[in-house]
């Protein structure tokens, strides 16, 4: 099957909103309008089947915001069977679900095939602005995909997945988002028993690098030529302009990954496992297993249990994200040199895009650490001012968050150090530094005032620091209470704000409040 252009998406939508009949629109109690693009592909792409039910579901969270974005009424979402809906008791009008099948590297080691292994695609829907999203349940029960698995989640990782989510949407990430969360009334077994909750993700779509590997790894050069086109229709409609979309699409891919990678680095944010199956064809961040936010700047810093080398540090997700999306291209080289015309000049067209993330990750980067410093000018010393006071962060284990929240006060007068300096165990370490930083500042025209009223639009007060999210996983987990959950959310939905009455948000772990390794919770 062949799936050559944009218009191609709108023929699949037309099919789709022919399945439901006009009696089951009008009598449906929670409207998604499902469209079902991807459940149009062959179905050696999927497999069709319907969530597991649960014994007793029971609402922890509905995204109200989101959802009305996306043309749902989140009191019909709320309702009785909206709940149904969400915990796989129920078929909402127009669904047709769906698992994925992928492939994928994990920790370096090929799987040729993963795919969804506890979640179902229920459908796809049409937001407010236009752009097309999947909706889709994790924690819903077995798929043929499961590999022995018991396709269920448990409270925990869906809270925290619904917590930092949300959070790096605030923040201006790229993300999946998060539009609700229910108990099941069941429990799971991991290393101990645990409350069971279903998680309903929000994504542009579920294509990821795996996806294209599936594909690769079975030599399907159709199935590689459809997906491809797919994605292109979906996300990068302008290549199809080009006069080589495939590699077009590549470029695309590689140049949001570069973005996206600074932008974790501006934040301290540590993904975890970063493996192809986790890398989104569209930019987005997707997957938070044991994700964290480093607190003292070091860029060896780990936190997932199972990466017990390292793999994907902090300071190696760049590395890694072109190593990814090497493997993009590795998948792609078929289709590539069915446009170039050999398989030579695909290898050349593959290495010259994959050049390319390099350059354009450090850009992106220095054009962070610019906003973050309060420069908004180009100067040839930047980049070696903001490695430099890094280096100085790491010595003196400085907090990440706090140096630069505090920067914004420093940059309205030497009178204002005091709160950076006290971060720095050699507070002379950071004076040496912010000579310097305050003489390059003096070659910018822009009032300090506006510096610092810039400085806090890219410096957060707020992040979801690691001992704050256990404290509300714990709470929800042992004493059913969701109030730090949602106080949490709160704090974190507006990041770039003071919030006096929300300080201890914004304090680091104490030495035996710190959180030392998270856990994927699969």
């Amino acid at each position: 099957m062949s799936f050559p252009d944009a218009a191609s998406l709108n023929s699949l939508t037309e099919l789709s909103s022919e399945a439901a009949t006009d009696s089951n629109r009008s009598a449906a109690p929670v409207h998604f309008g499902f469209q079902n693009t991807y459940a149009r592909l062959p179905e050696r792409f999927f497999s069709r089947l319907a969530p597991t039910p649960v014994a007793a579901p029971q609402l922890v969270k509905v995204n109200v915001e989101l959802a009305r974005s996306l043309g749902i009424d989140p009191d019909a979402l709320s309702s009785t069977v909206g709940v149904e809906i969400l915990a796989g008791n129920k078929i909402a009008e127009s669904s047709e679900p769906i698992a994925l099948a992928y492939a994928g590297h994990q920790y370096g080691y090929f799987v040729p095939q993963l795919g969804d292994g506890r979640a179902i695609l229920l459908g796809e829907v049409v937001g407010e602005g236009g752009e097309r999203y999947d909706i889709q349940l994790k924690g819903s029960g077995p798929t043929p995909f499961s590999r022995r698995g018991d396709g269920r989640a448990a409270l925990g990782p869906v809270l925290r997945e619904y917590i930092v989510s949300e959070a790096m949407s605030a923040l201006g990430v790229p993300t999946t988002r998060a539009l609700a969360a229910v108990i099941t009334g069941e429990r799971v077994l991991r290393e101990t028993v645990l409350p069971g909750a279903i998680f309903t993700r929000v994504a542009a779509s579920h294509l990821r690098v795996g996806t294209f590997q599936y594909f690769a790894a079975r030599q399907d050069i159709d199935g590689l030529r459809t997906l491809a086109n797919y994605a292109i229709a979906r996300h990068y409609p302008d290549a199809s302009k080009a006069a080589r979309p495939i590699r077009a699409l590549l470029d695309n891919v590689i140049a949001r990954q570069a973005k996206l990678m600074a932008q974790w680095l501006m934040i301290g944010f540590v993904h975890g496992v970063m493996n192809t199956d986790n890398t989104s064809i569209s930019g987005e961040t997707i997957d938070y297993g044991p994700c964290a936010f480093m607190e003292a700047y070091d860029p060896a810093t780990v936190f997932s249990s199972i990466d017990a080398n390292g793999r994907y540090a902090y300071g190696n997700q760049p590395r890694i994200a072109h190593w990814n999306v090497t493997r993009l291209a590795e998948a792609l080289l078929p289709v590539i040199a069915e446009e170039a015309g050999s398989e030579e000049a695909a290898v050349a067209a593959a290495n010259e895009a994959l050049a390319a993330f390099e350059p354009q990750f450090e850009a992106a980067r220095l054009t962070g650490l610019r906003r973050k410093l309060g420069m908004f000018t180009e100067s040839e010393e930047d980049a070696a001012l903001a490695e430099n006071l890094l280096e100085r962060m790491r010595v003196n284990g400085a907090d990440f968050t706090l140096t630069f929240r505090r920067l914004c006060d420093a940059a309205g007068g030497v009178k204002n150090d005091a709160g950076v300096r006290e971060l720095f165990t050699d507070s002379d370490s950071y004076d040496a530094w912010a000579t310097k930083w305050r003489q390059r500042l003096e070659k910018e025209s822009i009032t300090a005032e506006k510096r610092v009223e810039a400085m806090r639009k890219a410096n957060p007060a707020f992040i979801p620091r690691n001992h704050m999210v256990e404290a509300a996983l714990n709470a929800a987990i042992s004493r059913q209470d969701f109030h730090p959950f949602e106080e949490l959310l709160d704090v974190l939905s507006r990041p770039y704000e003071d919030r006096s009455d929300m300080a201890r948000y914004s304090v680091p772990a104490k030495p035996e409040e710190r959180v030392c390794q998270t856990f994927c919770g699969t």
